[in-house]
């Protein structure tokens, strides 16, 4: 990084790139005379989109090769979605800098562009193809509905919606985050919150990682870390450590401020794939022990036998 330059690593999907000309914009608001130049980078995660993420290495699929960038120095910061990016980094050369604000957190159903069907679950016809490559999704809506069809999806948000469209699902499930971030909200059908389907760890939040090394870079970016976010996601991401979990396994959260003592408050949940158990927990703390948080959840789910149902 030169004096007045930063440069953005990120993917080249249209979602990464709107995330990645997000954090130029917050960036270049929060220092005028910066210089911003985004960085496009391939993934393995984005060239293969046929085989199952958990064959491809699971963890890290989405996230390794921009962050090769950054220690190569071929870019100075990397953009990611946080629930892609593992709780564990595989090197203390990286620094998890800033969370900016979050982006709405729920999953979303969707339904085929010309369909008539009502917008719930308890409306899908009897074995219906559900769409999600995700484990934690997918043991949500069987514990909810065992008798789904619910098969992996690869993909961007425009091709999961094109194969939707042609009939290969009768709905789909992605993140509303995406969506909205896509000025694609119309094509939601039904929001899916807690109780039912509680969220990815990071879900909806952005993650901002630079050298660790590099100090200036760091201190541009302190400038968009946003408290409660921040502290939301260092709680949920210190559960998902703490279990032993990986961003692919079948846990879900959901954090918020309760209204009466502004402290932050974290669910989680833990099932098997095929929904049949489902375990659950919640706990509170202030913001400032948001990780002592995450591991207090993570240990009451593991008292209650969360472990064999993560090492999937």
């Amino acid at each position: 990084m030169t004096a007045s330059t930063i440069r953005i690593a990120t993917r080249a999907s249209q979602l990464a790139l709107w995330q990645a000309e997000h954090v130029a914009a917050l960036l270049r608001a929060a220092h005028p005379d910066l210089n911003v130049e985004i960085v496009h980078i391939s993934t393995i995660g984005d060239r293969d989109q046929t085989e199952p993420l958990a064959n491809m290495g699971g963890q890290g699929v989405f996230t390794r090769e921009v962050q090769h960038a950054l220690l190569d120095n071929r870019a100075d910061v990397a953009v990611h979605s946080l629930k892609d990016l593992p709780t564990q980094s595989a090197t203390d050369e990286l620094f998890l800098a800033a969370i900016p604000a979050r982006e709405e957190v729920a999953d979303v159903l969707v339904l085929p562009a010309d369909s008539d069907q009502q917008a719930d679950l308890d409306s899908l016809p009897e074995g219906a193809r559900i769409g999600t490559g995700s484990m934690r999704r997918q043991a949500q809506l069987l514990h909810y509905r065992p008798d789904f069809q619910v098969s992996s999806i690869r993909g961007n948000v425009e091709t999961r919606l094109r194969k939707l469209d042609e009939g290969e699902y009768d709905a789909i499930v992605l993140a509303a985050a995406g969506l909205k971030r896509l000025k694609l909200e119309n094509r939601i059908s039904l929001k899916l919150g807690p109780p039912l389907m509680l969220a990815a760890v990071g879900q909806g939040a952005l993650g901002l990682e630079c050298r660790t090394s590099d100090q200036a870079t760091r201190d541009y970016l302190a400038a968009l870390n946003e408290p409660y976010t921040s502290a939301a996601a260092t709680a949920e991401r210190a559960l998902l450590n703490e279990l032993k979990a990986g961003c692919h396994a079948p846990v879900g959260t959901n954090s918020h401020l309760a209204e009466d003592s502004g402290q932050l408050m974290l669910e989680g949940v833990v099932l098997s794939t095929d929904g049949k158990q489902r375990l659950y927990g919640k706990a509170t703390a202030s913001m400032t022990d948001a990780e002592q948080l995450g591991r207090q959840l993570a240990q009451g789910l593991l008292d209650q036998g969360a472990a064999p149902l993560i090492d999937v």
